[in-house]
């Protein structure tokens, strides 16, 4: 203990070092005064960034759903529509040519006989060579508006 102008002083060790009674009130008084510790403005402010963080988080949302509607739309701009019917000869895009492409190789086959068309864009393929029917995404179809062709396979040898 020791003597101070405000009366006694309790004088206390904590890990080798030394607190006054009366300096540890005079901090929690200090920090409770710079933080304003009324609680009906913090649960105002409270309720004010709550509010905020909502608003925020709704008009990100908007934003998102007209960004989506933007792209959708452009994307649908893109897309060729295109009629098929049956009987009608048509090219068929290779996807793996598209991935590596080669200087002369051509990214369709065919030309394929339309035997069916059904709903929501699938289509049945004749091959002529095979004689085998399968089925394919119309988009990935485009009309053969040629005549016959050779398909001849020429060996090209480099040194």
């Amino acid at each position: 203990m020791a003597r101070t102008m405000w009366g006694i002083m309790e004088v206390s060790e904590q890990r080798g070092r030394y607190f006054s009674q009366v300096e540890l009130e005079h901090n929690a008084f200090w920090a409770i005064k710079k933080l304003n510790f009324d609680l009906e403005a913090c649960k105002e402010k409270r309720m004010m960034q709550l509010n905020e963080l909502d608003e925020l988080r709704l008009n990100a949302y908007e934003s998102n759903h007209v960004y989506k509607e933007k792209t959708k739309r452009w994307h649908d701009n893109k897309i060729l529509h295109r009629e098929f019917h049956k009987g009608q000869l048509v090219l068929l895009s290779n996807a793996r040519l598209k991935s590596f492409p080669g200087k002369l190789k051509s990214r369709w086959s065919g030309p394929f006989t339309i035997l069916e068309v059904f709903p929501h864009g699938a289509v049945e393929l004749l091959d002529f060579e095979t004689i085998k029917s399968f089925i394919v995404n119309g988009q990935r179809l485009k009309h053969y508006w040629g005549g016959e062709f050779n398909r001849q396979v020429t060996p090209v040898t480099l040194a």
